[in-house]
């Protein structure tokens, strides 16, 4: 199967060790980071969400209007808008795009961040809420008769757009999650599910778990699974292991001097919190506490310098060993591979440069074989 490889498209170049330089919406830098994953292999790029975050969506039709290639991941939280509105937004970021839109929705996992954007609801109805919002947002991608709706949380008569997706029959929807409540709702609505990375074992119940709640559901399908990483790599293993020491080194001197670590997740960006509510963030802890070092390259103290922070497990060592140990994930039936360095500009040119094209041609190698696997099984049947 295919291989696609996520990374991020921060608006400033600020990251968990380093402060930003400017603005936090930076248009020069926004677009440098983005044309710098389309010159060097990378298929789309995330555009995070946060209460006090630049909008993504403007900002990613400001890069998808400006690249040509570039897909785009916009995340988005169903209680900033209406999922009328929604639907148009994302029909007409489409079309800015040529359809190279992917939407990752954020049901949210900390109640305070929620707060800040007037969010009362419990864990367990904002689920139920994200469900009936992206059920909503398909049927107008879809529908171009007028139709009412009468749900728990959103309620209109005779709607229609006119605005649709380039894609048919409509984008590609995003969701991630740890909680048995986000395996049931992303089982049920996504195309992508998305995880954070663990060891492979854990990742692999994941797995497992998203499988049966699609099957629960009554899908005949499968979502694709997503696993987010944040490699460090070098020319050494040496250099690599006090490259990854320095990494947290600067992570916890910024702590210590009370600055704001901002970390952007699979679809989030919000301040750092001293004890994590979401379950994807506690096993990550979890996973720290058990031990520093899991299977090829998997590395816990970044995951434990920034409290489980969303995607912070770290993936070190050359280039060879970092692009081995992403194929040990694709092994499992991971085909979308998310990474994200410390220094956004400069790991996104030297992962490309150094790392995918590994992984591509060894998935190329895998494919190769399994089709002549599979010819040679049909011959011996035929025979």
């Amino acid at each position: 199967m295919p291989v696609e490889f996520l990374g991020i498209a921060a608006t400033n170049d600020g990251s968990e060790t380093t402060p930003r330089s400017g603005a936090a919406f930076d248009k020069e830098y926004t677009l440098r980071l983005a044309r710098a994953h389309e010159d060097h292999g990378w298929d789309r790029v995330l555009f995070a969400y946060g209460s006090g975050s630049p909008d993504p969506a403007p900002a990613a039709a400001y890069i998808a209007s400006r690249l040509e290639h570039l897909r785009i991941l916009l995340a988005h939280r169903p209680n900033v808008s209406y999922p009328t509105f929604a639907a148009k937004t994302f029909a007409t970021l489409d079309q800015i795009s040529d359809g190279r839109l992917t939407v990752h929705f954020i049901t949210g996992g900390n109640d305070r961040e929620q707060g800040r954007e007037g969010d009362t609801l419990t864990k367990d109805e904002r689920y139920a809420r994200t469900r009936e919002y992206i059920r909503i947002v398909k049927k107008i991608w879809t529908t171009h008769e007028p139709f009412d709706h009468e749900g728990e949380h959103y309620r209109f008569h005779d709607f229609v757009s006119d605005v649709f997706p380039v894609q048919q029959p409509r984008p590609n929807v995003s969701f991630g999650g740890s909680s048995p409540a986000a395996h049931a709702a992303g089982g049920a609505e996504a195309d992508i599910y998305c995880l954070w990375g663990e060891p492979l074992a854990k990742t692999a119940e994941q797995i497992e778990n998203v499988k049966a709640a699609a099957r629960a559901a009554g899908r005949t399908d499968v979502p694709r699974i997503q696993v987010a990483f944040r490699p460090i790599i070098a020319p050494t293993e040496g250099l690599a292991w006090e490259k990854a020491h320095r990494t947290v080194g600067a992570i916890k001197a910024r702590k210590e001097k009370g600055e704001t670590i901002t970390k952007r997740h699979n679809g989030h960006t919000q301040p750092q919190a001293a004890t994590p509510q979401n379950v994807g963030s506690q096993r990550l802890v979890a996973i720290a506490e058990a031990g520093e070092r899991y299977d090829r390259a998997l590395w816990t103290p970044t995951a434990a310098a920034t409290g489980g922070a969303g995607n912070s497990n770290a993936l070190v060592g050359t280039p060879e060993t970092v692009a081995q140990a992403l194929l040990d994930y694709y092994d499992l039936g991971v085909d979308i591979l998310s990474a994200r360095g410390y220094d956004l500009l400069g790991d996104a040119i030297d992962f490309g440069r150094h790392v995918i094209p590994i992984v591509r041609e060894e998935v190329a190698k895998r494919d190769a074989e399994r089709a002549t696997r599979g010819t040679q099984t049909l011959a011996a049947v035929s025979g």
